[in-house]
């Protein structure tokens, strides 16, 4: 984190900031056709870079405290900060593609998670259940509220179904760095933690796992896997509050209209 220290962004910075997350929604939803079984990690981290860099930005990741790649790709129990491998893609897997731009100062980064091939019913709630947090998180994202606020509608919901929600990793402010305050993490009580003001700008990042909320890290330094060994989802929003309201900078409707055109 930058000092943790809040940077509040003026409409002209918010609206260089939802470029950057929108090159990311439109990386990731060039790579949904490509998710197959029988797909590397590592090749969908080549394309990546090829179409970040062909669209005038540079990888947000790439370098970043050491990473060695652009995405960050998490199978089936690992929750985050995957490194891509030669390893195939499987039918029935789960990844979390999370990826990152720089552009005109300012950085987007945000995350889905794809089925690949045919998925279990249950690890299709556990996806469903994620990303209803998500967006109940970023609702919670405005002004007279609180930072707790955020992480008790994402924990709340999660608990509800039964699902572990990840304490050592968390949302984060974003801008000319990756990471500024305030961490948002993904639990938390109602009215606690710092006052949402208008400029804030931070990614919003539900990390939820089937079973328990305990989470190990790989010996590659880097992969954090759930400790059970079940599956875990994460899906991530840039959001800048404006006008005391929240407004999601970057979007999955790229994405998922590539998905469908799968389907049809």
């Amino acid at each position: 984190m930058s000092g943790n220290k809040i940077i509040y962004k003026t409409l002209e910075e918010i609206e260089l900031m939802r470029k950057s997350a929108l090159l990311v929604s439109k990386t990731l939803a060039m790579l949904a056709p490509e998710i197959k079984p029988g797909v590397s990690p590592l090749h969908l981290d080549k394309l990546a870079e090829a179409f970040i860099r062909d669209n005038g930005a540079e990888p947000g990741f790439l370098g970043l405290y050491g990473c060695p790649s652009t995405l960050l790709t998490s199978v089936n129990d690992q929750v985050v900060h995957g490194l891509p491998t030669e390893r195939p893609l499987e039918s029935g897997d789960i990844i979390s593609v999370d990826c990152g731009t720089f552009m005109n100062g300012f950085y987007g980064d945000h995350a889905y998670t794809f089925e690949v091939g045919e998925v279990a019913a249950a690890t299709k709630k556990l996806l469903e259940v994620t990303k209803e947090c998500l967006y109940l998180g970023i609702a919670a994202a405005k002004t007279g509220n609180r930072i707790g606020d955020i992480g008790f509608a994402i924990q709340d919901h999660a608990e509800k179904h039964g699902y572990g929600v990840v304490r050592e990793l968390v949302g984060h402010g974003l801008g000319r760095t990756m990471h500024e305050g305030p961490e948002v993490p993904n639990y938390g009580r109602r009215g606690r933690g710092k006052m949402i003001k208008n400029g804030l700008t931070i990614a919003i990042e539900p990390m939820i796992n089937m079973g328990t909320h305990r989470v190990r890290k790989h010996s590659d330094g880097w992969t954090i896997c759930t400790e059970d060994g079940q599956p875990s989802a994460h899906f991530e929003h840039d959001i800048a509050v404006i006008n005391g309201k929240p407004e999601i900078l970057s979007t999955f409707d790229y994405i998922e209209e590539a998905l469908a055109k799968q389907t049809v």
